[in-house]
């Protein structure tokens, strides 16, 4: 494999979210997701990171109110399994 530091910005990228969602990492993505209004804060984009951070919080809403009609009954496999999985919550 080549040495990552010899990659272009746009590799490492490409490499790292393709091997995340290739393997579930759904953590890596998360602290991407965290990560992203940061840099474009960091970057000087303080307008970027305001969006950015509305968006991920619509997301998070998004999950915590999807209990309810249509698109609870859809996620209630995954409820399910997620229950299942940890008997104890």
């Amino acid at each position: 494999m080549t040495d990552p530091e010899e990659l272009s910005t746009r590799e490492l990228h490409d490499r790292a979210v393709a091997h995340a969602v290739r393997h579930g990492d759904v953590a890596f993505l998360w602290r991407l997701l965290r990560t992203i209004p940061v840099a474009w804060a960091a970057a000087g984009h303080a307008e970027e990171a305001a969006g950015d951070l509305s968006r991920i919080s619509a997301l998070v809403s998004d999950a915590l109110g999807a209990g309810e009609g249509e698109l609870g009954e859809a996620l209630r496999p995954v409820y399910l399994d997620y229950l299942r999985r940890h008997p104890e919550a």
